[in-house]
């Protein structure tokens, strides 16, 4: 069972404002959209860092609207949600990496908490335009005691480092302006927050993440080192919580709004919940090359060593469960990095693999 995928007859000419657009999860998110036949606006800054998704794949001649432009600009963010006439709202834009919110932890706050208030406020201050809210956070948005038990979405929040702080207040912030501005129960526009784990998938480029480190250890032919080779994370494809973001909003414009406005998890079966060092080792079987050595660094900024998220309730609700197995997801993944590096069309392959996901979950 691959649980459903997002239904193209509501997707179908609706009008969608994406926030995040140029970013990783944004471009696939919009080529998704796309295919689906929605009529999407982004709002999101310039694309970091070079390569991006974004550009290689020609993500933005997708939409019908864009906006170069920071979530922290309350009126130009209000302003062009307005202009989509957009009745589904779907929150990308953040800083998403936790090395870098040690960096620049003002930059992290500023950004994933009153970049979030000024989303939901636009959306209010729209009035009855908007029907449907999914803000996106993150796995790491709970405290964090590293039980080995999975996170229930009713667990609480926390944070160590300074991004998972920023998401646990993103998520605060989601749920005091539900509450204050968008019940009772029944309310024209649905809002709900989505927890993801890690995810992979072709055409990440970003800095401090494992995958890409690989891609670039791989095609510069050098030896690779890895911190933090026994931490557990929840990998998965990027188009698995993706899915989980559409079904979602469905449900949110539907006829029982109260159902769904809360939080939800959306990351991988147990199983696919393995150490980086096991992660590495099915990647150098797919894509052999010179090795990669395994380091426990100390002094290094704190990362949870344990991370694992329940999604009962988005199996049991939304009907929605990883369609590829962990091996499948790497796979797929490093597929797409070598189409691109011996020259393919990055925006076909996303195309390909949109398709293959969409069917059954499987290629064939």
């Amino acid at each position: 069972m691959h649980g459903h995928a997002p239904d193209p007859g509501f997707w179908r000419g609706r009008r969608v404002f994406l926030t995040g657009h140029t970013g990783f999860k944004g471009a696939w998110l919009t080529v998704l959209l796309h295919r689906l036949g929605a009529v999407v606006t982004g709002y999101s800054l310039a694309p970091v860092p070079a390569p991006s998704l974004y550009e290689l794949a020609g993500t933005g001649a997708l939409l019908a609207g864009e906006h170069i432009a920071d979530i922290r600009d309350a009126d130009r963010l209000a302003s062009a949600l307005v202009a989509s006439r957009a009745d589904t709202v779907l929150h990308l834009a953040a800083q998403a990496l936790v090395r870098e919110s040690y960096r620049d932890p003002l930059e992290t706050f500023s950004t994933n908490v009153m970049g979030t208030a000024n989303l939901l406020e636009a959306v209010r201050r729209a009035g009855e335009q908007v029907r449907a809210v999914v803000v996106v956070t993150t796995d790491k948005c709970y405290e964090n005691a590293e039980t080995g038990r999975a996170y229930r979405e009713s667990d609480p929040l926390g944070g160590h480092d300074p991004y998972s702080a920023s998401k646990a207040c993103a998520e605060i912030v989601t749920q005091s302006m539900r509450r204050s501005f968008f019940g009772p129960a029944g309310a024209a526009c649905g809002i709900a927050s989505a927890r993801a784990g890690n995810v992979i998938g072709g055409g990440d480029f970003a800095t401090d993440r494992l995958v890409p480190d690989f891609v670039r250890a791989r095609v510069a032919d050098r030896v690779m080192a890895i911190r933090n080779p026994a931490a557990v994370r929840p990998w998965q494809h990027v188009l698995e919580p993706l899915n989980g973001y559409l079904l979602l909003a469905e449900r949110l414009a539907g006829p029982v709004v109260a159902d769904f406005a809360e939080a939800w998890n959306f990351g991988p079966d147990l199983e696919a919940c393995v150490p980086v060092e096991r992660l590495v080792s099915l990647a150098e079987s797919d894509w052999p090359g010179k090795p990669v050595v395994r380091v426990a660094r100390d002094g290094e900024p704190h990362e949870a060593t344990l991370l694992m998220l329940d999604t009962g309730k988005a199996q049991a609700r939304l009907d929605w469960r990883p369609r590829w197995s962990l091996e499948e997801t790497i796979a797929e993944t490093l597929a797409w990095y070598r189409a691109w590096h011996e020259g393919g069309d990055p925006l076909a392959a996303c195309r390909e693999q949109i398709d293959a996901y969409l069917g059954d979950g499987k290629k064939g």
